[in-house]
């Protein structure tokens, strides 16, 4: 607590306009660009009422958040402000007022915390003190509000600029999260796409197929693995850049019969593979059927450079016994392999 002696005396109840001029105001107490310091003539009239506190360093008069009704003024000694939330905080010497928003306005909850950085005596003005002061020199008093007002204008208008320059700080922090988001997306989006025909690659596959399998999703999924007929003469015939046509023109026709839960990818080389959920035997082998007559008759339209080759497809289903991925690649490469015994351009199933 502080302890204060009554210095000045003699005042009655004159400070209804004054309470009603000081309504209006509304910033930070003792957050001012503007001087905050009485003059001589304002000091020697406050000194006449103020309430004589000594006060020692380390004291904290209030903090933020406190109720306050009262004001002070410097007459010896330093105080420190802090207003926290990384504001600026401020040093108060001699003739420094602080804290009149608490005076002014009533009941106003402190926006600083106030120390006494050095052994200081204060002047302290309540409700009373600042009516006297009214009753004395309402002129000096006056003029004394209108600096008083004009400091916290300005704190109002300097707090209003340093709002909108976090805004527009916050604003492009947020701006370059975004893009630097949107730039991890692509990136992790061109680590799972085969760069050629757009399908999702071996990565983004093994990296789908597991976590469905974790999530425990991969039981009646369809695998089909899906071997291009003769691609390599098609590349020692007519060259690389006709051999990428008819990659691409498979992996068109994956993606065409490709539901939205299903996966169409590009293993590599000419090897893709089609992971096809929820369908049983019957419906996966229309689509696989359907997958191998369009390429042959893709094949027979456009032979001459080639755009399609004929398919060589192998297919499993993916039962509940919960084994791993590569067990299943196993059987339908298995059933791929005979499909190719058989000379290509058919549909073979592991049973």
């Amino acid at each position: 607590m502080v302890s204060c002696a009554l210095v000045g005396g003699g005042w009655s109840r004159t400070g209804e306009s004054v309470a009603a001029l000081a309504h209006i105001v509304g910033a930070r107490e003792g957050e001012d660009i503007g001087a905050s310091a009485l003059n001589a003539d304002e000091y020697a009239l406050f000194a006449q009422v103020g309430r004589a506190c000594r006060v020692e360093a380390g004291q904290r008069l209030f903090q933020r958040g406190d109720s306050g009704t009262a004001m002070y003024v410097v007459a010896n000694g330093a105080i420190d402000l802090d207003f926290g939330d990384d504001l600026v905080g401020k040093r108060l010497g001699s003739r420094a007022f602080f804290g009149e928003l608490g005076l002014l306005i009533g009941d106003h909850a402190r926006s600083a915390d106030a120390t006494v950085a050095e052994d200081a005596e204060l002047l302290e003005l309540g409700r009373d003190e600042f009516e006297a002061l009214a009753q004395r020199d309402p002129h000096l008093l006056a003029q004394f509000l209108r600096r008083a007002i004009m400091r916290v204008v300005m704190n109002e208008q300097a707090l209003i600029g340093r709002l909108r320059r976090r805004n527009q700080q916050l604003q492009e922090a947020l701006d370059n999260l975004r893009s630097t988001t949107h730039q991890l997306d692509r990136t992790e989006a061109l680590t799972r796409t085969d760069e050629l025909t757009g399908l999702t690659n071996r990565r983004g596959f093994v990296l789908e197929l597991e976590q469905r399998q974790r999530e425990g999703r991969l039981t009646g999924h369809v695998l089909v693995l899906v071997d291009c007929d003769r691609f390599k003469s098609i590349n020692d015939t007519h060259g690389h850049l006709t051999g990428d046509r008819v990659l691409q023109s498979v992996a068109n026709l994956l993606r065409a019969v490709a539901g939205a839960d299903d996966i169409a990818c590009r293993l590599g080389g000419d090897e893709f593979c089609l992971l096809l959920r929820g369908h049983d035997r019957e419906a996966a082998a229309r689509i696989t059927g359907y997958i191998a007559d369009s390429a042959r008759m893709l094949e027979r339209m456009h032979n001459w450079p080639p755009q399609m080759t004929s398919l060589s497809i192998g297919a499993c289903m993916i039962g509940d016994e919960g084994n791993q991925w590569e067990y299943w690649y196993a059987q339908a490469d298995d059933a791929l392999y005979r499909a190719k015994r058989q000379g290509g351009d058919c549909v073979e199933w592991q049973v």
